[in-house]
């Protein structure tokens, strides 16, 4: 089995034995997309909730907008039967406390209703969250099973 990482702002795919994972997911959006049936799995590890508020916006993995197309468009591509396609989604966690309504300090929440709503939009059925709080998570998506694991530094592992 091997193991794919992504990075920030990244997004990538993998098929069952093996296994995908990015790390450090604060304010950021782990969203996970897999075919349950060919094992065939995507992860992009979101930091921004919408390319069109942006000038400098070419990397389309930030973004949830662009980057769940761009991972919906990649395992599709490797075999995924887009009908079939289920989501998870990690993160989104408020990582600093910031006084008034500032909204540089929800970042995390709005990650979380971006990518929502773009999976709603796209038909992406959304089968379990980890998502708010205030604490960073770790996650790994297992394309042969589906399990999505969530670890957090001085919490029990989760698996949605």
């Amino acid at each position: 089995m091997a193991t794919v990482k992504v990075g920030m702002a990244d997004l990538n795919i993998c098929r069952a034995p093996d296994m995908i994972t990015t790390l450090g997911l604060g304010s950021c959006i782990g969203i996970a997309v897999y075919d349950p049936v060919l094992k065939i799995g995507g992860l992009a590890h979101i930091m921004l909730p919408d390319s069109t508020q942006m000038r400098n916006n070419s990397n389309i993995a930030k973004f949830a907008d662009t980057g769940i197309e761009e991972l919906i468009k990649r395992v599709t591509a490797a075999g995924a039967n887009r009908r079939r396609l289920v989501a998870k989604i990690a993160g989104g966690a408020k990582m600093f406390e910031v006084s008034g309504l500032s909204n540089i300090g929800n970042v995390g929440e709005r990650n979380a209703q971006a990518s929502k709503r773009k999976l709603q939009q796209m038909g992406i059925p959304l089968l379990a969250e980890d998502t708010g709080l205030n604490f960073g998570r770790t996650v790994e998506l297992y394309p042969a099973t589906g399990e999505f694991h969530i670890k957090a530094v001085g919490k029990q592992l989760r698996i949605i």
